[in-house]
């Protein structure tokens, strides 16, 4: 974000009514700036400078959607994201200042659903949000809603899935991939297929947010992470979920 920021609604990514946005950041000239853009989006927002609250204000707003910053006093984004994941279902998206790889895989690995590096573009900040929200409300009109493989149930209904009976814990990215793989079963989704549905962006070849949610997902599906049996890994192309695993 940049002082000469532009704070006009942007007609072609208008959110859904008053959405709610928990901007978790210190440095206030870059929140401030970022929740005037989205305020003049039709965007509800809260600040939290102190990443000591930031759990807390997370867990009680319950927001439809956190901006989570990687560096903060108190206590990190990394550790944020791990404490809140299971008990708010919303997307995180991350922002940081670092373009290591390493940051973006452990956000993804503490379950956070996208990231966006400083300094941030507001149109793609706003557009990577609005994926995010897009997918969490995303039911599918027509196919199938369930879809059942041996004791694995998934429910893109509920946006809930089961093993044995037992509920799995997903993050919204975590669900969306592996609906997208599990609908597709016995085809390989390629890396381009995969972020074409779900990021609505071209795949750069070099991003491993997919296999990094892949490697999350399969020990929930009940795979050995070393041998998978449900999500195989098809060399030089992508994914194939095995429909009789």
């Amino acid at each position: 974000m940049t002082h000469g920021v532009d704070t006009r609604m942007d007609d072609s990514l208008q959110p859904r009514e008053q959405d709610h946005v928990l901007i978790v950041e210190d440095d206030e000239r870059l929140a401030g700036l970022t929740r005037d853009y989205l305020e003049a989006n039709g965007f509800r927002v809260t600040l939290e400078a102190d990443g000591a609250r930031g759990v807390d204000r997370i867990l009680s707003l319950q927001p439809d959607l956190v901006i989570l910053d990687l560096m903060l006093p108190g206590e990190d984004g990394l550790s944020i994201c791990r404490r809140v994941r299971s008990d708010y279902p919303g997307p995180i998206l991350m922002l940081t200042a670092r373009t290591d790889d390493m940051d973006q895989v452990l956000g993804l690995e503490m379950g956070a659903d996208d990231y966006v590096a400083k300094p941030v573009q507001p149109r793609v900040l706003l557009a990577r949000m609005r994926a995010l929200l897009r997918r969490s409300e995303v039911v599918e009109a027509s196919g199938e809603t369930r879809l059942a493989f041996g004791d694995l149930e998934i429910d893109n209904a509920t946006r809930e899935a089961w093993l044995s009976g037992e509920r799995i814990e997903l993050t919204s990215a975590e669900f969306d991939l592996l609906w997208l793989l599990a609908s597709n079963a016995g085809r390989v989704l390629t890396r381009e297929e995969i972020f074409s549905q779900l990021r609505g962006i071209k795949y750069d070849g070099q991003d491993r947010s997919i296999d990094v949610r892949v490697s999350r997902i399969r020990p929930k599906v009940g795979d050995d992470p070393n041998q998978p049996h449900r999500i195989k890994t098809v060399r030089s192309k992508g994914y194939l979920f095995v429909k009789d695993a």
